[in-house]
């Protein structure tokens, strides 16, 4: 998994889903399908690493604040921008819960299933617009949101899931999320501002609960497209 993963400066959980191999034998093919956090951060290096990519299409799946405060740097003159709002919930209210200092763990880790479950029950439009946007690019295609984990992650995995993928490989590259995102350093900064100076960060699984996967996280999602086929 690590050979997928592209570090490149002020990127986070940037790597290839692509290389599996297929129900049929067949394979993905690798260098055409990204995923990744947010670019804001990209200084010129990390632009021209990014540029060897070989990426035609950006799907950014991000609401339009989130695009605004955190700007994709890739030129529009490099790859295409294809702009896909999805907001699973109230920001605002999601934030005024994960922050509540009454909350047990196990709330948290139930107040992202439901994230995900609406994900696939409400946004099913929006996920086949992505599709939309992959089908018509003839290069790379990279899919990214904020953290690049749930909106990233759930359009990751049904992308994996129609090209014949197995779950159990979908649900390891879903998963690896949790070994490729800096938890210091990309993390923390940004449960700070959640949480306020009157606030003290939460524990270690707490933390992992919000800003990383679970597989009940994926399991939920994909149980609500199974219960409505």
């Amino acid at each position: 998994m690590s050979n997928r993963y592209y570090p490149f400066s002020g990127t986070i959980n940037l790597r290839d889903f692509g290389g599996y191999e297929t129900l049929d034998g067949r394979a993905v093919q690798r260098g055409r399908l990204f995923r990744s956090g947010h670019m804001a951060d990209m200084n010129d290096h990390g632009l021209s690493e990014f540029s060897g990519l070989g990426i035609e299409t950006i799907c950014d799946l991000r609401r339009p604040e989130e695009r605004d405060q955190e700007p994709t740097r890739v030129p529009e003159t490099q790859a295409r921008r294809v702009e896909i709002e999805i907001d699973p919930g109230s920001a605002i209210a999601m934030r005024a819960a994960l922050a509540d200092a009454d909350l047990h763990l196990e709330d948290r880790i139930q107040y992202m299933v439901e994230i995900n479950r609406e994900l696939a029950r409400d946004h099913a439009e929006d996920y086949a617009r992505m599709f939309e946007a992959l089908l018509s690019t003839d290069g790379g295609f990279l899919v990214h949101c904020a953290a690049g984990k749930d909106r990233t992650g759930f359009g990751c995995a049904l992308i994996l899931h129609t090209l014949g993928v197995d779950e159990q490989t979908v649900l390891e590259d879903y998963l690896a999320t949790n070994q490729f995102v800096d938890i210091q350093r990309q993390v923390l900064p940004r449960l700070a501002k959640w949480y306020g100076p009157d606030r003290p960060i939460p524990d270690d699984d707490t933390i992992m609960a919000l800003a990383g996967v679970r597989p009940e996280y994926l399991n939920a999602a994909l149980t609500v497209i199974e219960e409505e086929v």
